[in-house]
């Protein structure tokens, strides 16, 4: 079972899939004129901007519950993975995928606001939403949102219950099952109370956690300041071979860099189209710029802190796959959690393991609320097809039963897994948004003519010719009448001066 899956993952994670989402990166970078550049002051701006409402979230609350699923372990296995086996210069491609990723993030998210629609009293849209209203393909939009439900519903969630589960019994000696069944409550708790109750708890925990792991990384560049020029001179020289320890493996850390960017920031995979639907926003090219914004903090702020302490503190081993060892500062571990927490622990005696275990589960059980999420809504898309509402409870059950399994279970088989579901939809997302990138181009576009202007942007499909925005020909009636009623009550002219 193992080698089968492994084979397929090397199927789908081949030097294509790299090479795609790089390529694609760029692609909307060029045709955004680097949007992801040019309006970063408007990304925090327009993080606070927005309230809930009875159907939707704020803006701040659907970035952090899309913060929620790409701030998990990712950012602290799976960047000590990247180190392991694509060297320091793993690092830097980070960095350029999440760059280019930034535009990425801005296209799948505006496309999701675009083509939502309105179920029951809650938002719901995503991948297979836009796919079925903007490029009418219905059999293609199934096709994802089964993929979608099978990975964030069975392949992925043991992957984060597998690394609590795992921290927990290395710092303090926890039984395995015991930790899945207090994870199996916690959620069943959070999951069946919906989507309100999801996005209450992620946008108290999502700040907290980054916010400490970052002022915990700080104080391990500050005692170890003199190394610093050094660890990011080694950085740069490996990611281009220069360095001579590194040059054989400059492949690999473009491969490694790319390939845990895309797992941890998700950018063009879609994981954050189901979040970025449920905004209650007057443009959907606001949430496609907070979306945006997400990216910066998961890879730029969060990962880069965890690779700045591995490196920063010489706690990493290079053992390229296939090869030889090249640096072997810590021997025989597996590349995992253990390289931060070690590099905490040189600075801070005894916290790391604590630390690095508590992070773990704050990234990672928030990660898994926002995996139950995405689950839900590309099932209620296709039980709208289906017609059998009992399947959300099965999908409850089967969910809460993969955290156990995770909890339990060997962690190379459910990162293979992981692996699988995270390419897999990497691929068809990628497909759907640039067939799509029209659309989100002219979305982009009328929020920068009325911005311009010195509007609040609203949007108006009509105006800009797009078909199947059918919530939004319904919610630019609700939004106009609301601005006629302001200008008549205020004697002003209905809209908001942007500063």
């Amino acid at each position: 079972m193992e080698k089968l899956v492994e084979w397929l993952v090397g199927q789908v994670w081949s030097l294509g899939l790299v090479v795609f989402a790089l390529g694609a990166g760029l692609f909307f970078s060029i045709m955004t004129r680097f949007l992801q550049i040019r309006y970063f002051k408007e990304m925090i701006k327009l993080l606070f901007e927005g309230k809930s409402s009875d159907s939707g979230v704020s803006s701040f609350q659907a970035f952090c519950m899309a913060l929620a699923g790409r701030v998990g372990i990712g950012n602290i296995a799976g960047v000590a993975t990247a180190i392991a086996f694509g060297g320091p210069g793993a690092v830097f491609w980070m960095w350029i995928m999440a760059l280019l990723g930034g535009a990425s993030a801005f296209i799948e998210s505006t496309l999701a606001q675009v083509y939502k629609s309105k179920v029951g009293n809650e938002y719901r849209g995503g991948t297979p939403y836009f796919i079925e209203k903007g490029l009418k393909i219905k059999w293609f939009a199934s096709l994802v949102a089964i993929v979608v439900t099978i990975s964030y519903g069975f392949l992925l969630p043991g992957i984060q219950s597998s690394t609590i589960a795992v921290g927990f019994e290395n710092t303090s000696g926890i039984n395995k099952s015991i930790t899945g069944v207090l994870l199996v409550v916690l959620l069943a708790t959070i999951i069946f109370g919906g989507v309100k109750r999801i996005a209450n708890v992620a946008d108290k925990i999502v700040p907290f956690m980054a916010v400490g792991y970052v002022i915990v990384t700080f104080i391990i560049l500050f005692a170890n300041m003199k190394e610093v020029p050094s660890m990011f001179a080694l950085i740069f020289s490996s990611a281009f071979g220069v360095n001579e320890a590194f040059g054989g493996i400059v492949g690999a850390a473009i491969a490694w860099g790319v390939k845990r960017a895309v797992f941890s920031n998700v950018a063009g995979v879609g994981e954050a189209t189901y979040s970025s639907a449920a905004a209650e926003v007057s443009h959907p090219a606001k949430q496609g710029l907070v979306q945006a914004f997400s990216v910066y903090i998961d890879t730029i702020v969060v990962c880069t802190a965890t690779a700045l302490m591995i490196l920063v503190t010489g706690m990493y081993s290079v053992t390229p796959e296939g090869k030889e060892p090249i640096v072997e500062t810590m021997e025989n571990v597996e590349a995992g959690p253990i390289y931060t927490q070690e590099a905490v622990d040189t600075v801070l005696p005894g916290f790391g393991s604590i630390f690095i275990s508590i992070a773990i589960f704050f990234f990672a059980f928030t990660t898994l609320m926002a995996y139950y999420y995405i689950a839900e809504t590309t099932l209620i898309y296709l039980d709208k097809k289906l017609k059998m509402q009992w399947l959300k409870t099965i999908l409850k059950i089967v969910f809460l039963l993969m955290v156990y399994i995770g909890s339990v279970e060997s962690a190379s088989l459910l990162w293979a897994l992981g692996d699988l579901g995270i390419g897999s939809m990497a691929w068809l997302n990628l497909i759907a948004i640039l067939f799509l990138t029209k659309p989100a181009l002219k979305v982009l576009k009328d929020y920068e003519v009325q911005r311009k202007a010195g509007k609040d942007p609203i949007f108006d499909p009509s105006k800009v010719e797009i078909d199947g925005a059918d919530f939004w020909e319904e919610k630019y009636r609700e939004l106009e009448s609301e601005a006629s009623e302001d200008k008549v009550s205020t004697g002003g002219p209905g809209t908001k001066i942007m500063q």
